[in-house]
């Protein structure tokens, strides 16, 4: 049905504990049922070497790494990623669901470590190739909430290296989250969070992914989390 297609790279945003993994799965089995070819990957990760790199970077080890040391192991990450797994999926004409991508960098290392954005952007346009998401969705639930969730899944010491940056550090990169999607809003779609359902943030997901791929609006049953709880956790 869709042989002959180029390929169309979705990636989902946000701050840790806002859903995106829950999503993430939901949406790659929602289009796989309506016939689309779907790969769904990670960052960092996607390849063993990017696996590697990705516990490096989030275990909480004798030596911590600089920033500056942090961003280019994500960029070697997101080269390896890119060209093992990304490029050569979309050039199949598969659909490409990534959880986090360049934005992530630009959100936690910029905005959250302060390092150069001017950098940052360069570092992604060499690990990519170029490559940009033609759809991205932000989640967004407010830091305070994420960080209760956090600690209630992780208590204190027993998180990333990421979640034990605390509360400040992910209300820097929510507001960084929120800059890039102000500049770029054709591409990158905020989600509101808060009170929604695991399956009405699926429907919204599916509505704006079915706009962008040119096919009609969603209707019938869809595959969701079972039971009430939000959607974000």
């Amino acid at each position: 049905m869709h042989q002959g297609k180029k390929g169309f790279f979705i990636t989902l945003e946000g701050i840790d504990g806002t859903g995106k993994t829950t999503q993430a799965k939901l949406l790659a089995e929602n289009l796989k049922k309506r016939g689309f070819p779907v790969l769904l990957t990670r960052e960092p990760g996607g390849t063993l070497l990017a696996e590697r790199i990705r516990t490096m970077l989030l275990e909480l080890g004798e030596e911590k790494p600089l920033p500056l040391a942090e961003l280019l192991l994500y960029g070697a990450a997101r080269a390896q990623h890119v060209a093992k797994i990304i490029s050569p999926a979309l050039a199949a004409g598969t659909v490409v669901i990534c959880e986090r991508f360049s934005d992530s960098t630009l959100a936690y290392q910029g905005y959250g470590l302060e390092l150069d954005l001017e950098m940052i952007t360069e570092v992604n346009r060499i690990a990519t190739g170029g490559l940009a998401p033609n759809l991205t969705f932000l989640f967004h639930l407010e830091a305070e909430e994420v960080w209760r969730r956090i600690r209630q899944r992780a208590p204190e010491g027993s998180g990333d290296r990421i979640e034990a940056r605390g509360c400040t550090f992910l209300e820097k990169v929510q507001q960084g989250y929120l800059k890039l999607a102000e500049a770029a809003p054709e591409r990158i779609k905020v989600l509101p969070c808060q009170g929604k359902s695991v399956q009405e943030i699926q429907e919204l997901l599916l509505a704006a992914c079915f706009e962008k791929l040119g096919e009609e609006a969603v209707t019938g049953e869809i595959d969701h989390c079972r039971g009430s709880r939000p959607g974000c956790e």
